[in-house]
C-alpha cells in the first residue's frame, strides 16, 4: 500500500475532526475520499500532505513517516487544494516551471511540462500573461496544473475540478487517468459523486471523523440491495402526502429533496411497484412531473449511508473556508 493510515486522530479544541481513522491505498489506483459537511474529508488530506500533524496514530506514504519524514514525502506527492495556490506576479508558464524546479527538474525539462500541463488544461494561450489577470476558474487549472508538473508518485486533490467547465473537466480527467496509467496514485475528494463513480476504483465514505463505508461503487451500490423508486411531484403542497404514498410501497424510509419537489426510496418487486405507485398517485389525486424506477446511484447510497446530501464542506474542522456545494437540501421524513 502506497498510503497507509492507522488510528489518525485530530482534534482541534473540542471538535473531534478524526476520530482514529484507518486508510489503505493501493498505489496506481483512485481512491475516492467522500463524506458530509464537516466529515473530517480535508483535514485527513492535510494529515496526508503534511500540512497538519495528528493528536494520535501515524500515516505513511510510499513508506515515510509524514511527520518524521515530512520533507521526502513533499518530494513524492503533488497536492491541488481547495482554493488556488499561484503567485499572481508571475506569468502561468513561470508559475509552472517554477513548480519544476521546486521539483528538482532541468531547466528544459521543467518548460517542457508547463508546456505540457498549459496545452492540457487550456491554458496555452494564457501561458505568458500574469496570473493576477487571469479569472478565478483559470487559476484554479493552474494550480492543479502546479500539483502534475512533477509527475508525482501521489497526487492528492481536494475537490479538483469544482469551478471548472465541463469540457475542462473532462481534460483534467484525461490527464490524470494517463498518470494514473503511468502508476501514478491519486486521492481524491469531490462534492460531484457521479466524478466519484466514475473515476474511483475504490470509495471511503467518512462521516463525525470515522470511516463508516468502503468499496468499489458497485459493492457500495449493492448494499442497498434494491431498487429505487424516484417520484417528482407537480405541487409542492403534496410532498408530505407524497412521502407518505412513497413510504407505503417501500421498506425504508423515503427521502425528500424539498426544493425539487422529489421523493426516493429503495422498493422491492421491480416493474409491478412502478405499476402499483402509478394507481396509488391517480386514486390520491397527486399529480407527477416525473416517475421512473431505477438502479441505485452514488447518491442514493450517500444518502443512505450518512443521512446527508453530499455538499462541500463548510467549515472542515482545520478552519478551512467555505463554498457553496451542490447538492439541495433534503429532509428525512
Amino acid at each position: 500500500m502506497i498510503i497507509e493510515a492507522r488510528g489518525v486522530r485530530k482534534a482541534f479544541g473540542p471538535t473531534q475532526a478524526l476520530a482514529g481513522v484507518d486508510l489503505d491505498v493501493a498505489e496506481g489506483t483512485v481512491l475516492g475520499l467522500l463524506g458530509p459537511n464537516g466529515a473530517g474529508k480535508t483535514t485527513l488530506v492535510r494529515v496526508l500532505a503534511t500540512l497538519l500533524h495528528p493528536d494520535a496514530g501515524e500515516a505513511r506514504v510510499a513508506g515515510l513517516d509524514v511527520v518524521r519524514q515530512a520533507a521526502q514525502v513533499r518530494q513524492i506527492i503533488g497536492l491541488a487544494g481547495q482554493f488556488a495556490a499561484v503567485d499572481e506576479m508571475l506569468t502561468g508558464r513561470e508559475n509552472l516551471e517554477m513548480v519544476g524546479r521546486l521539483y528538482q527538474l532541468s531547466n528544459a525539462e521543467a518548460r517542457v511540462r508547463a508546456t505540457d500541463a498549459l496545452e492540457r488544461l487550456s491554458l496555452a494561450d494564457a501561458g505568458g500573461r500574469m496570473v493576477k489577470t487571469y479569472s478565478g476558474g483559470m487559476r484554479r487549472r493552474l494550480d492543479l496544473g502546479a500539483s502534475l508538473v512533477g509527475r508525482p508518485r501521489v497526487l492528492i486533490l481536494d475537490e479538483p475540478t469544482t469551478g471548472l467547465d465541463p469540457r475542462t473537466r473532462l481534460d483534467v480527467w484525461d490527464f490524470i487517468r494517463e498518470l494514473v496509467a503511468d502508476g501514478t496514485t491519486v486521492l481524491l475528494t469531490t462534492q460531484y459523486l457521479e466524478e466519484a463513480d466514475q473515476q474511483a476504483g475504490r470509495i471511503v465514505v467518512i462521516d463525525h471523523g470515522s470511516i463508516i463505508a468502503a468499496g468499489t461503487s458497485d459493492e457500495l451500490k449493492d448494499r442497498l440491495g434494491s431498487d429505487v423508486l424516484d417520484v417528482q411531484v407537480a405541487d409542492g403542497d403534496m410532498v408530505d402526502t407524497a412521502v407518505g404514498l412513497v413510504a407505503s410501497l417501500s421498506t425504508e424510509r423515503p427521502q425528500a429533496d424539498l426544493q425539487n419537489r422529489r421523493i426516493t426510496a429503495g422498493v422491492a418487486g421491480g416493474a409491478a411497484t412502478l405499476v402499483q405507485a402509478v394507481r396509488v398517485f391517480d386514486e390520491a389525486g397527486i399529480v407527477l412531473t416525473d416517475l421512473a424506477l431505477r438502479r441505485p446511484s452514488l447518491d442514493d447510497v450517500f444518502l443512505t449511508i450518512t443521512g446527508h446530501a453530499a455538499t462541500e464542506d463548510p467549515v472542515d474542522a482545520n478552519g478551512g473556508g467555505s463554498r457553496r456545494g451542490r447538492a439541495s437540501k433534503r429532509s428525512t421524513p
